[in-house]
């Protein structure tokens, strides 16, 4: 087959494509719910990207079974229901409307007896959704904390470790107000490994991480946190539930949508397509553009010497990377725009080679594309419209680059959310 740039294009598209459909609740949620109860209530609460529309899912699914209950989702990731309440609050830097979401996240789920069922349904974002200041902290507190953590470098994993002990919510603390009821969580990981603890912060599982090691991250990335944040970590007064709490009875934890999954569906199309997939694992990360640096360089060797596997094939990986703001100041652009501009200007025009990046929930850090993608001939075209690449991908302003190319990839809001996925197209 003649590789021309609209084929490649259209191939990359259709890979993207396969993985958000793989994650798609209203195809793959009910086949994972547990069985209703026989008497006693069944509520049904939610944080996240995708939280509408798995919401609406559960009610397609159970459409005798009585219900109530609410979520909480992004501003404009909403979806119609019918008997489960949809809330909207701000991501990925918190408001008032995400506190006041977990607050009546709380309030739905207490009270209740063993005979009940608390259904959580849980994907990317629901930290940010659900922020809710642990005592003697305020939401502009936790707002500071956010930003940077944002700016940081440090990884989800990280993250999600202090916040869980700056919260009144997450780290158990869901499950803890639910006791003694049945809790079921049905998940969509947006997060390396696939880790409860860290999607959305875990409201619903223990915590294994402390205030020391909150302290010591801290530290570690010298934050600049407000003063009563740093006394509240100091302070350490009550600590998150750990493994073998017994007021968390049996954990029941369901996987309805994993990065590895959406992999492994973005491989079978590119196997439909002729090309030869290989993925290169679902928790890739680091510094965006070093990541985007490395896979040029696998991209190359792919091109030159067959290896890791000769042409034409697919490089998939998944997986969170950071951006480091660095003195240059912040342009416009996400970790995948970041990532992607890193490998153009490593492959240096290459020929042969296409790749995409992008989020799977449609959303690339606060823009309003997924990510873009990127060809032979994109840094030629980008100096020709008067544009540095290395200095544009300095002051990380990737989505200018790529939108005066018109090459970002706009898709919306999926309402799914299985991380990354990133394709380097090798003819």
């Amino acid at each position: 087959m003649a590789w021309t740039d609209g084929a490649a294009r259209a191939a990359l598209a259709a890979v993207f494509k396969a993985a958000v459909a793989s994650a798609d609740p209203r195809v793959v949620l009910a086949r994972h719910l547990p069985d209703p109860p026989a008497e006693g209530r069944v509520v049904v609460v939610g944080a996240g990207k995708s939280a509408a529309v798995m919401a609406a899912a559960v009610e397609a699914a159970w459409p005798a079974v009585p219900l109530s209950g609410l979520v909480v989702t992004r501003y404009g990731h909403g979806h119609p229901t019918r008997r489960i309440a949809v809330l909207e609050a701000a991501h990925p830097v918190p408001d008032a409307a995400g506190a006041a979401g977990a607050r009546r996240l709380l309030e739905a789920v207490s009270g209740l007896t063993p005979r009940d069922l608390v259904l959580f349904l849980v994907s990317g974002g629901g930290s940010a959704l659900t922020t809710l200041p642990a005592e003697g902290l305020t939401l502009d507190d936790l707002m500071a904390v956010n930003r940077a953590l944002l700016a940081s470098g440090a990884t989800i994993h990280e993250m999600n470790c202090i916040r869980r002990h700056l919260s009144a919510f997450s780290g158990g603390r869901l499950a803890l107000a639910a006791a003694p009821a049945r809790v079921v969580t049905l998940a969509i990981s947006d997060v390396p490994g696939d880790d409860p603890a860290a999607i959305a912060s875990g409201p619903t599982v223990p915590d294994a991480t402390t205030f020391e090691q909150a302290r010591a991250l801290v530290a570690h990335y010298r934050m600049s946190l407000p003063d009563a944040v740093t006394a509240h970590l100091a302070k350490a007064a009550e600590e998150t539930p750990k493994p073998g709490d017994p007021r968390l009875g049996t954990i029941d934890y369901r996987f309805i949508a994993t990065p590895r999954l959406a992999l492994e569906a973005a491989a079978a199309e590119a196997r439909s397509l002729g090309l030869a997939p290989l993925i290169l694992g679902d928790a890739l990360e680091g510094e965006a553009r070093e990541l985007g640096k490395v896979l040029a360089g696998m991209a190359l060797s792919a091109r030159a010497h067959g290896h890791p596997l000769p042409a034409p094939c697919l490089l998939l990986s998944g997986g969170e990377t950071t951006v480091t703001i660095g003195p240059e100041g912040h342009g416009r652009g996400g970790r995948n725009g970041e990532s992607l501009l890193g490998c153009a200007v490593a492959l240096a025009g290459a020929p042969g080679i296409w790749a995409l990046m992008g989020d799977t929930d449609g959303i690339d850090g606060s823009e309003d594309n997924a990510g873009a993608i990127c060809a032979p001939e994109t840094l030629a075209r980008a100096r020709a419209a008067g544009m540095d690449p290395r200095a544009v991908l300095g002051r990380h302003d990737s989505y200018t680059l790529f939108q005066a190319l018109g090459d970002l990839l706009v898709t919306g809001p999926t309402l799914t959310n299985v991380n990354d996925l990133r394709a380097v197209l090798v003819t």
